[in-house]
């Protein structure tokens, strides 16, 4: 892949979200796009969606299911050697459309939803760190240039959340998820943005409800890791905000990364920049903690 834009979007249901998904490609202009939980079957994705992404060059990778989770990956790069699911990863209790792998441009790109956990401790978390586990020996088998991008459902450290005592006693931040995220990254992978921007207040999600986005209380958990050989490529790497602003959006932004070329500059962490002050320490609680 030579000069080209990679972005991930978590879109929180692709039905749903095409009012703004298609004017953001055409604004954007990926070259390689990563969705995650587009909760529809394969063939309702194409039928939806299949000749509007083919007018617009993209090759489709899917793996979906209805109503639930499903990832796909949108390429005008090349698209080969496509594999759905992740092999040996556990079932809950059956194989979840989580994965979709396919080579774009001589670059394994993952688009990659991982299980949210839900409570510390619970079934669901204990299969959250098997399924990290399965991830790993996947990316451990090579090859040597890849990315995986999507929603990771872990925030890399106490820097990627708006305050970490908020998030205490709660999924996302804790030690066992966060060692499994160290594990895949210790294969070789770089946190492209954190690694552009080591200090500056990133975000990628914020919950709908109390007014979460307009305060800037949100979590760094949609990440792209590369391998070094991609890493080394990266000429811009930067959150699209303005995907998560106006009428009816996803509760994530798209994560935007350029190799070898930046059209639009080297722009900073996040386009357009947070438009509230930060919260004091302590002050927020989760709405689902209230």
């Amino acid at each position: 892949m030579d000069d080209v834009r990679v972005a991930t979007w978590n879109v929180n249901s692709v039905k749903q979200r095409i009012p703004r998904l298609l004017p953001w490609l055409d604004q954007r202009r990926p070259d390689v796009v990563c969705l995650q939980e587009t909760k529809l079957a394969d063939e309702a994705f194409r039928e939806l969606l299949g000749d509007e992404l083919a007018q617009r060059g993209y090759e489709v990778a899917l793996a979906g299911e209805p109503r639930w989770n499903g990832v796909a990956i949108l390429s005008r790069a090349g698209l080969a050697d496509v594999v759905t699911g992740l092999p040996g990863a556990p079932g809950f209790p059956h194989p979840e459309a989580r994965a979709v792998a396919a080579t774009c441009g001589g670059v394994r790109v993952h688009s990659l939803y991982v299980p949210n956990g839900r409570t510390p401790g619970s079934e669901h978390y204990e299969y959250k760190l098997a399924w990290l586990a399965a991830l790993r020996d996947v990316v451990a088998g090579g090859p040597e240039a890849v990315l995986l991008c999507g929603d990771m459902n872990i925030a890399p450290t106490d820097a990627d959340v708006f305050d970490p005592a908020a998030y205490e006693g709660h999924t996302h931040v804790t030690p066992a998820e966060r060692a499994a995220l160290a594990e895949l990254t210790g294969l070789g992978l770089r946190d492209v943005i954190r690694d552009r921007w080591p200090s500056e207040r990133v975000f990628t999600y914020w919950d709908y409800r109390a007014g979460m986005f307009h305060q800037d209380l949100g979590m760094r958990i949609d990440l792209v890791l590369a391998s070094a050989p991609v890493a080394g490529r990266v000429a811009a790497a930067w959150v699209d905000r303005h995907a998560r602003k106006g009428t009816g959006p996803s509760d994530h932004a798209p994560v935007i990364v350029d190799l070898d070329d930046a059209p639009d500059g080297d722009i900073g962490p996040v386009v357009p920049p947070p438009s509230a002050p930060r919260a004091r320490r302590g002050r927020v609680t989760l709405p689902q903690s209230k």
